[in-house]
């Protein structure tokens, strides 16, 4: 996790996560959560397991983790955007529907985001570039240098 893109992206993914979290504790207590309301019950709570495990992999920069987020996300949260759009359409304006509908674009938005990060820094995972080793390792004046140097030193043993 060297990249900042990748620390900032695991930490949205982490406060949705509590977010959700918050949301599916509320609902199952019976409190009213400023109108977010989670879509399927059991569904979520699966989620909130998938997404921990998913939140590990994105750390470790694993396409699968990345992979598995947005399928996971984009099934749960893609069919509930749809319904919340078609009812506020319908006329069923309403703070409760909008709220749910920003939620889903958040949930939908996120992980297309770390996929994207995940699949732009692949390259960079594949051919790593250090500043601190490469002027020794991969400059060939360097060696050049030590190989002429190393002719002129004869030293005499006794």
């Amino acid at each position: 996790m060297k990249n900042f893109s990748t620390i900032l992206l695991a930490m949205f993914v982490a406060m949705f996560w509590v977010f959700r979290m918050i949301v599916a504790l509320t609902a199952q207590l019976g409190i009213d959560f400023a109108g977010v309301t989670p879509f399927d019950m059991n569904t979520e709570v699966i989620l909130l397991f998938v997404v921990l495990l998913c939140l590990i992999f994105i750390v470790k920069r694993k396409m699968i983790g990345a992979l598995i987020y947005l399928i996971s996300y984009g099934l749960y949260f893609g069919t509930f955007l749809i319904n919340n759009l078609t009812s506020i359409i319908s006329g069923g304006l309403g703070l409760e529907n909008a709220l749910n509908a920003f939620v889903s674009i958040i949930g939908i938005a996120l992980p297309i985001a770390v996929l994207l990060d995940l699949l732009l820094d692949k390259n960079r995972k594949a051919h790593p570039v250090d500043k601190k080793t490469d002027w020794f390792y991969k400059n060939e004046q360097y060696d050049r240098q030590l190989d002429e140097r190393a002719d002129k030193n004869n030293y005499r043993t006794l």
